[in-house]
């Protein structure tokens, strides 16, 4: 599969926006106390690329931890007398119902679903990331220490001054080429993202850059 996003920017600006992404979604995906090892840092140059590498372990938690979310799940009503009748003055006492609620806390730090950290080999909830940055060229290798040779993600990104028209930006063989599916992903497309991933805040329909005074982004905004 690959996707297609178009921006309102050059490849050279968003140059600085990929670098901002990329660390917003490190922090996303291992968010509530998952870590991180970075094992490895630092320039490269190989085979006519130039850029940064980096090597990453993420270790996923296998304890189901407790956070600040919470749902209503239950509740009952008492009944309180205030001694005050409904004018105001001490006609008589006025009953009150007030709605006790219990609250428990139910989301667990983790990403992983607790039935998988419960039952995971150890090893399975480890993850290597081996990313090499050289811009506007990038590739991410995510392999899994239990698995090994059975588990292995390769993703590839190329940054175009086009609107996502150009055919086989990877070179692949004619082939391979028919088989792909294509995916287009408008940014200012509220349906294309989860709600649970939603933030106003980062949505470029309601966003405005102050410094270059573009967006709001509207339907026809390519």
């Amino acid at each position: 599969m690959i996707s297609r996003v178009v921006l309102p920017c050059s490849v050279q600006e968003y140059q600085v926006g990929q670098l901002y992404s990329v660390a917003e979604a490190s922090k996303n995906e291992t968010g509530g106390g998952e870590g991180i090892e970075v094992l490895k840092n630092e320039p490269y140059e190989k085979d006519g690329e130039k850029g940064q590498y980096t090597h990453k372990i993420y270790h996923l938690k296998r304890r189901l931890t407790l956070s600040h979310r919470m749902a209503v799940v239950g509740g009952s009503m008492e009944r309180h007398d205030t001694g005050e009748g409904k004018g105001g003055g001490n006609s008589g006492p006025q009953a009150v119902w007030q709605i006790v609620a219990t609250l428990t806390y139910f989301s667990p730090h983790s990403k992983v679903p607790a039935f998988v950290r419960m039952i995971a080999p150890e090893g399975s909830l480890v993850f290597h990331e081996k990313a090499w940055n050289a811009y506007p060229y990038c590739r991410t290798i995510v392999t899994n220490e239990y698995m090994k040779d059975d588990f292995f993600i390769k993703i590839e990104t190329w940054h175009k001054p086009d609107l996502g028209t150009l055919e086989n930006v990877h070179g692949l063989d004619p082939n391979m080429w028919k088989t792909v599916e294509i995916v287009h992903i408008d940014i200012a497309d509220r349906s294309q993202v989860e709600p649970a991933d939603y933030k106003a805040d980062e949505d470029p329909a309601l966003f405005q850059s102050v410094k270059t005074k573009r967006g709001p982004l509207g339907p026809n905004w390519k």
